[in-house]
């Protein structure tokens, strides 16, 4: 009966012992699992090679339209309008009639002009009559020196009276021509004022202003330090400027740098700009905003990524670059401009190292990534 009893409890030590060398055993590669660090999944992104290209030296900026010149048209007069012979906005060359003032007031000061001087100009034939019948006779002693000095100091006087008559009548047909206000320069007329019947008063409020558009300028600034490279295009010929207004989808409109200013703004480190445009078509109108371009050279071998693999951080852009081992790093790179979605590339990168052009929100240094395939993202490098 002992023997028996002793088995039961040799086995039943036995049967714990064996349970608790499976808890530890359990526990321990429980705490083994809990201490091993989970690596984290990889980030999936988009990439594209940095590549060498020919690129063009252009300069991008945003401008305003100007008018190539505005005049505002007020009267040089008093007088009353006797008619209005232009609408709002109409196109005018320059010396169409514009208004009439009631000129009978200027006219009749004219013909009272031309009849003075007609009779003026009568009395000095008269008088030199005179003149010619006495130098004969004065020189046979038959009328004085007196009378004939009488004589010429009369058609002398008359001379004058003429040329005076002369001047009034002008100054008389010039104050009747600013009965008529005529269009000064060529261009699109704004909003009239001025009605038939109102009276005006001279270099008083302008009835109209004229706006000439053909042609028309673009004015824009850039920074200073592209004034050796537009120095430099110039020596070689005019330089090409490219306009497009806000929301056309036409193709830009071409025309010509025609001025730089003759000092660099020191509040903002520009110059300002001028290109002149011939606007046949009118696509350019006063006071617009413009995406202005300017093509200065021709780069063969610049280094660019999409525009979107560039981003901005605290210490200046950078770029992830993939390694080989599909790791990420942060790259600080110097991008020198934008070209029709291109970033050129001064220094930070090579040609042929992979750039992320999405996913980068999620990335940091050492962060394993996946590659995915597909169309690259539009400029500005949305994540996945």
């Amino acid at each position: 009966m002992k023997r028996v009893v002793w088995a039961v409890v040799f086995l039943a030590l036995l049967a714990g012992g064996g349970l608790a060398y499976r808890a530890f055993s359990v526990d321990k590669a429980n705490s083994q699992t809990a201490q091993a660090p989970r690596q984290p999944p990889a980030v999936p992104v988009r990439i594209a090679p940095a590549e060498r290209r020919s690129v063009p030296a252009r300069l991008d900026a945003i401008g305003t339209v100007q008018v190539f010149a505005s005049v505002s048209v007020k009267s040089r007069i008093d007088g009353q309008i006797a008619d209005v012979r232009v609408k709002d906005g109409q196109y005018v060359k320059a010396g169409d009639p514009l208004f009439l003032l009631d000129a009978r007031a200027a006219q009749a000061q004219v013909h009272q002009m031309e009849a003075q001087l007609q009779r003026d100009k009568a009395q000095l034939v008269n008088a030199r009559r005179d003149v010619d019948r006495y130098e004969p006779l004065m020189k046979k002693d038959f009328v004085s020196h007196q009378q004939y000095d009488t004589a010429v100091t009369t058609a002398q006087a008359l001379e004058a009276s003429v040329k005076s008559d002369e001047a009034a009548l002008e100054n008389a047909k010039v104050q009747l021509s600013y009965y008529t206000i005529n269009a000064p320069i060529d261009g699109r007329l704004g909003m009239v004022s001025a009605k038939a019947g109102n009276n005006v008063k001279a270099n008083d409020v302008p009835f109209l202003t004229i706006n000439q558009v053909k042609p028309i300028y673009a004015m824009f600034s850039v920074s200073e330090r592209e004034l050796p490279g537009i120095r430099a295009a110039l020596a070689l010929g005019p330089v090409t400027v490219r306009a497009l207004p806000a929301g056309d989808k036409g193709a830009p409109i071409e025309g010509k740098l025609a001025f730089f200013d003759n000092s660099v703004d020191t509040a903002t480190g520009t110059i300002a700009l001028r290109g002149i445009f011939a606007n046949d078509d009118e696509r350019l109108w006063p006071g617009q905003f413009v995406n202005v371009s300017m093509t200065l050279a021709e780069d063969p071998n610049a280094l660019v990524v999409p525009q979107a693999a560039v981003q901005i951080g605290q210490n200046g852009t950078f770029v992830f670059v993939i390694r080989d081992d599909n790791t990420a790093e942060a790259r600080k790179v110097v991008a020198s401009r934008i070209v029709d979605g291109m970033s050129v590339i001064a220094s930070g990168i090579e040609a042929g190292e992979r750039v992320v052009v999405d996913g980068q929100l999620r990335l940091t240094n050492g962060s394993r990534v996946e590659i995915r395939t597909g169309p690259e993202p539009a400029a500005g490098g949305k994540t996945s």
